[in-house]
């Protein structure tokens, strides 16, 4: 099996080793945690012969008798010695009841840690208050664009963009021929494991038809404004009757999961974020078309997630901008810095030209304001707003 470094996590998570502080790697499942957490021992190991790593993965049989942070905490010191720099690596984490107990304590006698989840719900809660700022935490994402060419041995061409697409960014690709009927077969079982043990299994949820029609509805509506009125009438034409708290709960439940991404909307001239009508885009996208199928007339809808996977990738948070009554497709915020940009598949006429450029300009600062497209005549600037390629914006040429 073909394994490849990504060192635009490892680099970083590297530069917290030996520090008093919890590595957390976070992210849907086959997204390369275990790889990394193995790449990173690897490292360890070559930079420090001496180093004694204690490496648990909760998906090996041979772990199953880790079950509590008595049994972490137990198994983790009788692999110990003492005198040496000890590192514990721990994959999959959430399958270990109150584990959180045995890593604060672990930490205190001065082990180095790393750790992987594949639940959001394991950074709140009880976590997040027994670890208080003792934790930093890697969301490890999917390949992006950039990544997906280099491990596929691709140009960064349209072809290359139409595999990324219908395929996504999971790791173990690689190891595929890039064929429909391989790769689709793949990403049904990955799915299936998503959601059968992360959402269904971790949540005890009975009724899976509303999950699947649930996820068909997110899948119909990338780009569109979500409620859970929209999503109720659209339940009740399917003959479905649920209250509005259950269909809240089943959103965050496929966010927990690292399935899908809720972006909240934010007023530009205000300065606050709305609690109503947020947008859910798709994590990977491979996973979406393996059940839902691509389909042409949905690639605007498809750039628009694309775009918010590389800017959130590339560690920005990300809104959906409302200008009075003009809509801002994406808000991007990173330290200091604010992005504004504009989605559209093509540009070719006036009004749409009109309208993408038009709505950037009725903002009144100084920040970056981007329209991204897959128009190739269109100038590079265009009233002091820079216009660039898809395929430019998702290497993270911006």
């Amino acid at each position: 099996m073909k394994i490849i470094e990504r060192p635009k996590y490892l680099n970083k998570i590297e530069k917290f080793r030996d520090k008093q502080i919890i590595k957390v790697l976070t992210g849907m499942r086959r997204v390369g945690k275990t790889t990394l957490l193995k790449q990173l021992n690897e490292r360890l190991l070559k930079d420090n012969s001496n180093a004694n790593s204690i490496f648990i993965n909760k998906e090996y049989y041979e772990f199953k008798t880790i079950k509590t942070s008595d049994d972490l905490y137990q198994y983790v010191n009788s692999k110990a010695i003492k005198g040496e720099e000890n590192y514990v690596f721990v994959d999959e984490v959430q399958e270990i009841e109150n584990f959180e107990i045995a890593l604060r304590q672990l930490m205190v006698e001065g082990f180095d840690i790393y750790i992987s989840g594949s639940n959001a719900k394991m950074l709140s809660g009880d976590l997040a208050t027994y670890l208080s700022g003792r934790y930093i935490e890697f969301k490890i994402k999917p390949l992006d664009y950039k990544e997906f060419i280099e491990f596929h041995g691709l140009n960064g061409n349209n072809d290359s963009l139409m595999k990324y697409i219908k395929y996504g960014g999971l790791p173990y690709l690689i190891n595929l021929e890039l064929e429909d009927e391989l790769v689709y077969e793949y990403l049904r079982n990955i799915y299936n494991t998503i959601i059968l043990k992360d959402v269904v299994a971790r949540y005890n949820i009975r009724d899976i038809d509303f999950l699947e029609r649930l996820i068909e509805y997110l899948s119909d509506n990338i780009g569109s404004y979500t409620s859970s009125k929209k999503i109720i009438d659209f339940l009740k034409s399917q003959g479905i009757i649920l209250s509005v708290n259950t269909v809240l709960n089943y959103l965050k439940f496929l966010s927990n999961a690292f399935f899908i991404e809720k972006i909240r909307r934010y007023d530009i001239l205000g300065k606050k974020i709305f609690e109503i009508n947020d947008k859910y885009f798709f994590e990977d996208l491979g996973l979406k078309h393996a059940i839902i199928p691509f389909r042409v007339q949905d690639t605007g809808k498809i750039f628009e997630n694309l775009v918010c996977n590389r800017l959130t990738g590339d560690g920005y948070t990300v809104y959906v901008g409302k200008l009075r009554d003009k809509e801002i497709d994406f808000v991007a915020k990173k330290n200091d810095e604010i992005i504004y940009i504009q989605v559209a598949y093509l540009i070719e006429s006036e009004d749409v030209i009109n309208r993408e450029f038009g709505n950037l300009l009725r903002i009144k600062d100084n920040y970056k304001k981007i329209v991204v497209s897959a128009s190739n005549f269109m100038e590079s600037d265009y009233k002091g707003i820079r216009h660039i390629h898809i395929l430019e914006f998702l290497k993270g040429n911006y």
